[in-house]
């Protein structure tokens, strides 16, 4: 090799070399607060699923009767009458069922289902609330402080719950 080959080559592996080491230190992106909260809820309600002798659905498989995707949807999110129902100032009423996985699920990671199902469909309708009754959102939040610190609280907990959930040792999703 010539010698300003073999200098080229040379800075071309040290570069390499570098490039491989920063790499390396580079530390990953951990999971976002959502990220854990979807994994935990996941989980729960695939555990659930199995106990009801239930396959959740995957991407990619192939798709069940629609009598067994009833079945699924009723284990995963509730039957009959919705226990649970809030009329927003929209004019739109939210519902939604406590005997479902979903359900289980957001009981075992906010401690209150119930509390987690009326704050969140508040904080999470804030925007159209002000588009209707013509107020800023800054006004609306200030209107819901109360709502927004608990929806703060729960969510904590469920973050706590999930983080505990997805790191423990055994079967944690009984």
């Amino acid at each position: 090799m010539r010698p300003r080959a073999t200098a080229v080559a040379a800075l071309l592996v040290s570069g390499l070399v570098l490039t491989a080491c920063a790499a390396k230190a580079t530390a990953p992106a951990l999971p976002s607060p959502d990220d854990v909260i979807k994994a935990a809820t996941q989980k729960l309600t695939d555990g659930c699923l199995a106990r009801r002798g239930l396959a959740p659905p995957h991407p990619g498989e192939p798709t069940p009767s629609s009598v067994e995707q009833r079945r699924v949807s009723d284990a995963m999110f509730g039957s009959g009458t919705a226990e649970l129902s809030l009329r927003l100032p929209t004019g739109y009423v939210v519902r939604a069922h406590t005997d479902g996985c979903l359900a289980a699920a957001q009981q075992r990671l906010y401690g209150d289902q119930r509390r987690w199902f009326r704050t969140s469909v508040i904080v999470n309708n804030l925007q159209p609330e002000a588009e209707k009754t013509h107020r800023s959102l800054a006004e609306v939040r200030s209107r819901h402080r109360a709502e927004i610190a608990e929806w703060q609280r729960l969510r904590a907990h469920a973050l706590a719950e999930a983080t505990s959930l997805l790191t423990a040792k055994g079967n944690p999703s009984a």
